[in-house]
């Protein structure tokens, strides 16, 4: 079964077993009711401006001076960098002391082409609105439309009374251009679905965000972070072995038996 005829499928929405602990908290996980959607997409041409001026050792603070005393992302005021950096900062946390960024910012440099997914899975980690459109984008089959008015239904059930008319459709027009930003939707006005084609490094972190959630073995290759990626089950098992190959995670497979290990991914760890 391909990923979007699993995502179909499922009973019951993506993420629905990711429940707030205080292990997911430390490492970097957003829960609650509300989300940067309801402002921003997943920003992902400043996150790649930003990350670009900011070198990897930075503390915390380099990246809020490079955004709003340095306007690395050339905003016009200064009210609008502070904006910027706190929507950043809600997305992607900017702090190497939380493990989720430790990890974007290590895979950022180890995989480029792997980027735009390894910023969706970040945000689906800490954008609890955002993360209640996944189910809804990775059931559409290749080639199939995004249809506005069932995507505002699931957005509705999500967020229920709290957003007017008005700013549920531009949520609804903020996530559609996230999924877009990542490759999987294609298309301005008409969006239609794409299977992604996931690199090592998007591959790695969907693996280390499923450990963390606490799944392990032939588990991670079927969590909804795999399925985030368009592969699951023997897909996802060769693209993690991949990963192995590329020194980012330990992965190995005899018959039935599967045994992958992500924890060198975060740099503190493999110190």
């Amino acid at each position: 079964m391909d990923a979007p005829s699993r995502c179909a499928a499922m009973t019951n929405p993506m993420f629905s077993r990711l429940a707030p602990s205080a292990a997911l908290g430390r490492a970097g996980f957003r829960f609650g009711a509300r989300g940067t959607h309801s402002a921003r997409t997943i920003m992902l041409g400043e996150l790649t401006e930003l990350l670009a001026t900011v070198p990897p050792d930075a503390a915390r603070e380099d990246y809020a001076a490079a955004i709003v005393e340095e306007n690395a992302l050339g905003k016009p005021t200064w009210v609008t960098r502070d904006v910027s950096r706190k929507y950043l900062t809600n997305l992607y946390g900017l702090d190497p002391g939380l493990p989720l960024f430790r990890v974007l910012r290590r895979l950022w440099d180890a995989d480029p082409p792997g980027r735009p997914l390894v910023a969706l899975l970040c945000t689906l980690a800490r954008d609890p609105l955002f993360r209640s459109t996944a189910a809804h984008v990775l059931s559409l089959g290749e080639g199939e439309e995004l249809l506005r008015a069932p995507f505002s239904a699931v957005i509705r059930g999500a967020v229920g009374r709290r957003f007017n008319d008005s700013v549920l459709e531009s949520v609804v027009s903020r996530a559609a251009s996230s999924w877009t930003q990542s490759g999987h939707l294609e298309g301005r006005m008409r969006k239609v679905r794409r299977r992604v084609a996931p690199t090592p490094g998007a591959v790695a972190m969907a693996l280390w965000l499923g450990e963390l959630q606490g799944f392990a073995g032939l588990s991670l290759l079927d969590s909804d972070w795999a399925a985030v990626l368009d592969r699951v089950g023997s897909e996802m098992l060769s693209l993690a072995l991949e990963a192995r190959r590329h020194g980012l995670i330990r992965a190995c497979a005899a018959g039935n038996v599967v045994e992958i290990d992500t924890h060198r991914l975060d740099p503190a760890v493999e110190r």
